[in-house]
């Protein structure tokens, strides 16, 4: 039996991997902002008898302190992670900030894959064949990052920020791989193609009919999950690889650029630390580490 852990996995791909999984006999933890979605989670396992594998972590990972906390509760109550599914994404044709003052798009796309990725690597490491199945864009996203503005406070669009946090997640994969950080746990970026109950958000009148289309065509949930139960199970042997759809594609894509991912993972870094400070000063205690 393994263990599975899936952010966003009470909607979309990240529900139906779920399920998936729970099928399969494995335990899985899922975490999610909806209480009635995990709820029916819960319930659809206790129904089948898997009650005693399914697990619910209510949490709105945008938010850098829901993620420690969600860090916390799995190392507090799971001795092992044999796989991370990174799934939760939110469109917003408009520009929102969190409390915490990240731009909500960059805090869910990235930072929190960031933060589970490396606060959960220690629990990866004890596994027998660990892996992260980052459900990104990789290769494939338009446009460029913006590394003076990675919060879009001048001339943001949706679309923009959703390619940004591909690339963002792109380099991500590049920087956890990286030889020096000598990590058994193999780290796989895939775009899952169109899907009919992806593209959550919310969206101006133009994006949401745009959207609407896209779902129309889309391919079911269930075919597009295929290669990505397929590449878990076997997991390339190499640190990192990347994926569209079934299709394995080059890492010397520009995409993977090692000094822009050692760029990335210091400046993020470096804002998670200069955030935890301001936030302590604030509240008058410590806010955690950065993993």
């Amino acid at each position: 039996m393994k263990t599975i852990v899936v952010s966003g996995g009470t909607s979309g791909i990240g529900e139906a991997l779920a399920y998936t999984y729970l099928d399969r006999g494995d335990q899985v933890i899922v975490i999610g902002k909806d209480p009635a979605k995990g709820k029916r989670f819960l319930d659809a396992a206790e129904k089948e008898g898997a009650g005693g594998r399914a697990f619910f972590i209510r949490a709105d990972l945008s938010l850098v302190s829901e993620n420690q906390r969600v860090i916390g509760e799995i190392k507090a109550r799971f001795a092992v992670v044999d796989v991370l599914v990174l799934c939760a994404r939110y469109f917003r044709s408009y520009r929102t900030v969190t409390s915490e003052g990240f731009e909500h798009n960059f805090a869910l796309y990235y930072l929190s894959r960031f933060l589970l990725g490396y606060g959960l690597v220690d629990l990866m490491e004890k596994a027998d064949d660990p892996v992260v199945m980052n459900v990104a864009g990789p290769g494939v996203s338009a446009g460029s990052i913006q590394w003076d503005d990675l919060g879009m406070e001048h001339g943001y669009d949706g679309w923009s920020a959703m390619f940004q946090g591909g690339k963002l997640n792109d380099l991500l994969g590049v920087s956890f791989a990286a030889e020096h950080r000598g990590y058994r746990t193999r780290y796989v970026l895939l775009f899952p193609g169109g899907t009919r109950t992806g593209f959550a958000g919310e969206f101006d009148a133009s994006t949401a009919a745009y959207v609407a289309e896209m779902k129309r065509i889309a391919q079911p949930v269930e075919v597009g999950i295929v290669p990505i139960i397929a590449i878990i199970n076997t997991p390339p042997r190499e640190p990192l690889s990347a994926f569209v759809e079934s299709r394995r594609i080059s890492l010397l894509h520009l995409s993977f650029d090692k000094g822009a991912a050692a760029r990335l993972d210091a400046l993020t870094r470096e804002l998670l630390r200069s955030k935890m400070i301001a936030g302590a000063m604030l509240n008058g205690g410590p806010q955690g580490d950065v993993p």
